[in-house]
C-alpha cells in the first residue's frame, strides 16, 4: 500500500520576541492510503502544530512534507489553499459551522471555495444523507444536537472526496454516548470511502481504536504504536541475576534450616 503522507525531518519553529519555540524537532513518519492514526502527546507537545503541518494550514520551517506524491512543505499561502482544499478535510472540536445557514449550505462551502456549481446543491445532500442527516438539511446548527452539528461537520469534512480526513478532538465536547457515535461514522466512511483518517485526541478509548497511534513529546515523536499497544523504543535491557558467593549461600541455607528448627 503507497504512503498518502509522508514527513521527513519536520521543523517548526516560532520567533516569540527574542524567544525560539521549538514547536516540533526533526519530526519524521510515514501514513498509507486508508490508514486510521492518532495523533497524541501531552499540552505543548507539538500535536497542534503537526496537525497544522499535515492540513497544509502551515509550512515547516525545514524538512520535506509530501502529500499525496506531492512535496507541499514549500507551496505558497495560495498554493497551500487549493490544496487543502482538494485533499483535506476538517472536522473540528467546535464544529465551526456558520449557525445562520443551513446544514445543506454549510456543507456546501468547500465547494463554493472550489469554484464549483454545477450539482453542488445535490452532493451536499448526498453528504448529509451519508451521515444520516438526510432529514435534516434544512435545519440550523442551533436547530441541531451536538451530535448532530458534529455530523453536519463530518459531511462537509468529506464533500470534496479528501486524500485525508483532519479530526481535531472531534469527540471532545460530546458525552461518552454520542461521542461513539462520531467514532464509529468517521471508522465507516474510512472503510467505505478509504480516506485516509487522522485524529488528533486526548482520549485513549478514541486512540485504541485506530490502527497506529503517534506520540509527541516535546515536539520529538516519542513512539509509535499499533492501537493501544506501545512498540518499545529501544530493546528491553535484560538484567542478569545477581551474583551470589558460595560463602554466602551457605550462610542463607544454614539460616533457613534454623528458621524451619523453631
Amino acid at each position: 500500500m503507497s504512503n498518502v503522507i509522508e514527513v521527513r525531518d519536520i521543523v517548526k519553529t516560532y520567533q516569540m520576541g527574542a524567544v525560539e519555540v521549538h514547536a516540533l524537532r526533526g519530526v519524521s513518519f510515514d501514513i498509507q492510503k486508508g490508514e486510521v492514526v492518532a495523533i497524541m502527546g501531552p499540552s505543548g507537545s507539538g500535536k497542534t502544530t503537526l496537525m497544522n503541518m499535515l492540513g497544509c494550514l502551515d509550512r515547516p520551517t525545514s524538512g520535506d512534507y509530501h502529500l499525496d506524491g506531492e512535496l507541499v512543505s514549500s507551496l505558497t499561502d495560495d498554493q497551500l489553499a487549493v490544496i487543502r482544499n482538494r485533499k483535506v478535510g476538517f472536522v473540528f472540536q467546535s464544529f465551526n459551522l456558520l449557525s445562520r445557514v443551513s446544514s445543506l449550505a454549510n456543507v456546501e462551502l468547500p465547494l463554493r471555495y472550489a469554484g464549483v456549481r454545477e450539482g453542488r446543491r445535490n452532493l451536499a445532500r448526498e453528504a448529509l444523507e451519508a451521515v444520516g442527516l438526510g432529514d435534516r438539511v434544512t435545519h440550523r446548527p442551533t436547530e441541531l444536537s451536538g451530535g448532530q452539528q458534529q455530523r453536519v461537520a463530518v459531511a462537509r469534512a468529506i464533500i470534496n472526496n479528501p486524500s485525508i480526513i483532519m479530526a481535531d478532538e472531534p469527540t471532545g465536547n460530546l458525552d461518552s454516548k454520542v461521542g461513539q457515535e462520531i467514532m464509529d461514522l468517521l471508522l465507516s466512511l474510512n472503510k467505505k470511502r478509504g480516506t485516509t483518517l487522522i485524529i488528533v485526541t486526548h482520549d485513549p478509548t478514541i486512540s485504541a481504536q485506530t490502527e497506529r497511534v503517534i506520540r509527541l513529546i516535546d515536539g520529538h515523536l516519542d513512539e509509535e504504536s499499533n492501537g493501544s499497544k506501545p512498540k518499545p523504543r529501544t530493546n528491553p535491557v535484560k538484567r542478569k541475576p545477581a551474583k551470589t558467593s558460595p560463602e554466602r549461600s551457605r550462610r542463607t541455607r544454614k539460616d533457613v534450616g534454623k528458621g524451619s528448627e523453631s
